[in-house]
């Protein structure tokens, strides 16, 4: 089995989940993928597994694999998730943020203020993607890194964009970053920003919830 085939089976599927290619519901036809990359089925069918086990695709017996469905229980478990991992990610890269790099962050924080004038929920939740990156993805712990990227990912696929359910939570969301950057900028314990990250992330589950009528997340 080709680990480098297996990589790009799996990368060429999920990059297709993400960008609605492949759409939920959508059956994955291992031979068909198979074809395309002039590989065997047994690279893709180990890259479907991974993808299986992450929440995007879902397997039924005699009907295969296919792209798994959007529902408000896999976007709370996600968000449970990344609520727990990306504070502890935060934390940890934020000794390495340099001042260019904080200052990157800024200027994404700035233009999700100004597209609260006009505001479009899909511009403001790719703006929101990219600040969060930018805060978490110099964690030194390649295994945290990992399953925060993971869980981005998951989201991606969903296409959940939490501002168009809850538009209302954009102006404090702007605001939360905006207390995580001061702190960061002003070396704050590791705890601090840790916590500081954990009410941010919760809160916009918590309105999510509310928004779809169901219990708040505990954590």
């Amino acid at each position: 089995m080709s680990n480098s085939k297996s990589e790009v089976a799996y990368a060429l599927v999920s990059e297709r989940i993400v960008n609605g290619a492949y759409s939920p519901g959508y059956r994955l036809v291992l031979g068909t993928i198979a074809e395309e990359l002039g590989c065997s089925v047994v690279p893709v069918r180990e890259a479907i597994r991974r993808l299986e086990a992450e929440g995007l695709v879902h397997f039924t017996r005699n009907v295969g694999a296919t792209v798994a469905q959007v529902d408000s229980t896999l976007y709370l478990h996600t968000m449970q998730t990344l609520a727990v991992i990306e504070p502890a990610a935060t934390a940890l890269a934020a000794a390495a943020m340099d001042e260019a790099w904080l200052k990157r962050a800024q200027e994404l924080n700035d233009a999700m203020r100004q597209c609260l004038e006009d505001f479009n929920p899909v511009a403001f939740t790719a703006l929101n993607n990219e600040f969060h990156q930018q805060l978490y993805s110099q964690c030194p712990n390649p295994h945290i890194l990992d399953l925060v990227q993971r869980g981005w990912r998951r989201l991606a696929a969903m296409r959940a964009s939490s501002f168009t359910h809850i538009p209302h939570r954009a102006r404090a969301s702007v605001e939360e970053h905006q207390h995580l950057l001061e702190l960061i900028a002003a070396h704050a314990s590791p705890r601090e920003i840790e916590e500081a990250a954990r009410t941010h992330r919760t809160n916009t589950l918590n309105a999510y919830l509310d928004q779809a009528g169901m219990a708040p997340s505990v954590i």
